[in-house]
């Protein structure tokens, strides 16, 4: 076997070297993690919600395309359940009520009433799915719109701040009850797998 020479290896490291020295600041920086704000340093109201509602939004989002069609009319009956809402039910209760939560009063009580009368015509996991999301995308921009100067201005239905927050409550409080429907019929959350 031939001995390689230090000499020999030398302009090969330095080939490597420029190439390295070559690449664009902009290539390294965006394969860098975002960097934190400084203590001390203002996080705008509408950052700190929309990083809360992107969380917790995707753990309900990911539960619910989890859950099969043939499981969303499943409602416990074992126990004190007379009367629960179905998974689907739920799924619905939570779209209808992000439009509240996150509509800031803009819309007529006639909108408001003919959005929950198509929510709870639909049927279809993918249509239910499809209309979740469509809320949650309403609920960001929502969250979108709170400053420092508006968070705790009172809308017709209460300050922005409150009403986001109330609303990402709302709406981990039915996830709660959507993951026991899920265990019931032997599936795992998806925010739950590999913790285990």
């Amino acid at each position: 076997m031939a001995r390689m020479r230090l000499s020999s290896l030398i302009p090969a490291a330095a080939v490597l070297g420029c190439c390295v020295l070559a690449i664009p600041p902009q290539c390294a920086h965006a394969q860098a993690a975002p960097a934190k704000p400084a203590v001390g340093t203002m996080v705008p109201p509408s950052a700190t919600y929309d990083k809360l509602l992107s969380g917790m939004e995707k753990e309900f989002v990911d539960l619910a395309e989890a859950v099969p069609e043939d499981k969303y009319n499943f409602a416990p009956t074992q126990g004190e359940f007379k009367g629960a809402r179905t998974f689907a039910q739920q799924v619905k209760h939570v779209t209808e009520a992000n439009y509240y939560f996150f509509g800031g009063g803009n819309f007529t009580e006639a909108e408001g009433k003919a959005k929950s009368e198509a929510i709870d015509k639909l049927t279809s996991k993918a249509d239910i799915i499809k209309a979740l999301k469509d809320s949650f995308a309403q609920a960001h921009t929502y969250i979108a719109g709170i400053t420092e100067k508006n968070a705790f201005e009172m809308t017709k239905t209460g300050t922005r701040a409150g009403m986001s927050a109330f609303g990402i409550a709302h709406f981990m409080d039915h996830y709660g009850q959507m993951v026991e429907y899920a265990r019931m019929n032997g599936i795992v959350p998806p925010a739950s797998r590999g913790s285990m």
